[in-house]
């Protein structure tokens, strides 16, 4: 390690394991050549299964139904569903033929939806018939007039399904690979909209390298191989899905598992049961709703070794019943964000049990970190709080037609400015203490709520704690946590809080205000918003 590396916060990847120079239709293609039997894709809800063979079968056909459309190489083509078979088909054929897919949050309501069709311009999209209340066709055709690009909607339900598929026999069987040999790695193949917490979202657009890269890298790192078998809970239209998920298990021969459309703990459990499924992957949230069943001891979880924990902070004492009671003692909890592929910073299984629980790893292969004073921009020593960045194969090419807010997001250097506190230790991990906006003054004092989470974690009443700052006239700002109950609980007080954290944390750390709620506000791949916590408990408690 270089003496500079030793002192600051900045820290470079291994290059040992060179990165894959492939498009993922090459890559998916040598996968299918060395395990064309081995199960590929398992829709547990409705026991639909493919081979490898069957798999690529499958995706060529699909891609020739969009060639068929008049689809070509560089256009958008936007994908609105809940997890399913037909959602992982259209990643890899619209890959195959160089089309640029969109993800659309399944949450989303037409106001959003014609502005993720349009910013992108979008010619086509494919969309479920439902998700939740939503009736997914009429909104695409309340807005389609607005749409000026779109000209193709395919919906997922069988018959139109089959009727789009027929199209393929329309054209030559040899012409999605042909155009397949055309594509180069860098290519954008992606577009990912953040969901920005002011202002509209923002495409982060994703080049096969990226993708493919990063989800090889990430499922490296926790040892896959052909044998492993993973449960995906997260949605597919977010990069822990689609990429951590779909892309790190064919990258590897490993199956891809989809539980259910939305996540449902239990459903989760029994695929893991049925399928023997050797790791799991999720979300904090996800993980205790798992861990919290009422019957969680009816399912066999004992094929589990490993699996991702990942998208927010992550308890300490939810991550080690995951290792004990779930028997994923190689779990790993990995960080970053979807404008870099996403992963950053990953522990790995031969980390020991206080690395694996303290930290989000270390830094990953080919990629560089530092973290930087926010307002000078020089990295800070190792031990200190600063902004987290990163630069390497994995930032994104860009977003999507706004090349002023990519500058502002990727700087000349090509770093990319987080927004997110992390601090390096000496041994070269990474902590992540919340966001640089999340950060509450009071009185000088510069509070990091993620600290103050993790102690409320171990009160005997807490199921999970989510601390925000609201304003305070002498102050400026006070803090206020908003509280989960253990099953059986129903009542806790901020004098309660106060006397159990009387001693053990400094008097200006301890929340002065105390909201007991049966929820928090979250996004679809599980990230509280504390902006939304802000106003509601500022509006509850009645601060200007």
């Amino acid at each position: 390690m270089p003496d500079n590396e030793a002192a600051l916060s900045i820290a470079s990847g291994s290059t040992e394991q060179p990165l894959l120079d492939q498009t993922i239709p090459a890559n998916l293609a040598e996968t299918v050549r060395r395990w064309p039997d081995r199960d590929a894709l398992v829709e547990s809800f409705t026991g639909r299964r493919w081979t490898w063979a069957e798999f690529a079968t499958d995706v060529d056909r699909v891609a020739r139904a969009l060639l068929a459309l008049g689809l070509t190489k560089g256009d958008r083509l936007g994908i609105w569903s809940p997890n399913s078979a037909e959602w992982t088909l259209t990643q890899y054929a619209t890959a195959r033929i160089g089309v640029i897919a969109v993800n659309i949050n399944p949450a989303y309501r037409t106001h959003e939806l014609s502005y993720a069709l349009n910013q992108s311009g979008c010619v086509a999209v494919v969309a479920s018939p439902a998700y939740k209340t939503s009736d997914y066709p009429a909104m695409i055709e309340s807005v389609r007039q607005n749409v000026p690009s779109l000209r193709h909607v395919v919906i997922t339900d069988d018959e139109s399904w089959r009727e789009f598929l027929a199209g393929a026999d329309g054209v030559d069987a040899g012409e999605a690979e042909r155009i397949a040999a055309t594509l180069r790695p860098e290519d954008p193949i992606n577009i990912q909209y953040t969901s920005g917490t002011t202002g509209h979202p923002k495409g982060a657009t994703l080049s096969h390298r990226n993708i493919l890269n990063n989800g090889y890298f990430t499922t490296e790192r926790i040892g896959f191989t052909e044998q492993d078998k993973l449960v995906i809970a997260p949605p597919f239209y977010h990069c822990f899905g689609m990429v951590m998920g779909n892309l790190g298990c064919t990258s590897h021969g490993a199956t891809m598992i989809i539980p259910s459309p939305s996540f449902d703990p239990a459903a989760s459990l029994q695929a893991v049961h049925d399928e023997r499924a050797t790791a799991l992957y999720g979300v904090p949230t996800m993980f205790i709703a798992e861990l919290t069943l009422p019957n969680f001891a009816d399912y066999d979880l004992s094929s589990l070794r490993t699996g991702i924990m990942a998208g927010s902070p992550c308890p300490v004492e939810v991550m080690k019943r995951v290792m004990t009671e779930m028997h994923m003692s190689e779990v790993s909890i990995a960080y970053g964000m979807t404008e870099t592929s996403p992963v950053s910073t990953q522990t790995g299984g031969d980390d020991d049990v206080e690395r694996r629980t303290a930290t989000v790893g270390r830094v990953h292969p080919h990629v560089e970190i530092k973290i930087i004073d926010p307002a000078s921009g020089e990295v800070v020593p190792r031990g200190e709080v600063g902004e987290f960045c990163t630069r390497g194969y994995s930032v994104m090419l860009g977003y999507w037609d706004e090349p002023e807010k990519t500058a502002e997001a990727v700087d000349a250097d090509g770093w990319m400015h987080t927004g997110d506190l992390g601090m390096m230790r000496p041994d070269g991990y990474v902590t992540i203490n919340g966001r640089i906006k999340d950060m509450v003054i009071r009185g000088g004092e510069n509070i990091y709520p993620r600290e103050i989470e993790e102690f409320l974690y171990t009160h005997p009443k807490i199921a999970d704690v989510q601390v925000v700052g609201v304003p305070d006239e002498k102050y400026g700002e006070e803090l206020c946590a908003f509280v989960q109950l253990r099953d059986g609980e129903n009542e806790l007080s901020a004098e309660d809080v106060a006397a159990f954290s009387e001693g053990k944390l400094a008097r200006f750390k301890i929340p002065r205000y105390v909201l007991v709620v049966d929820e928090f506000p979250m996004t679809v791949t599980g990230k509280i918003r504390k902006v939304e916590m802000r106003a509601d408990a500022a509006q509850q408690l009645g601060l200007a």
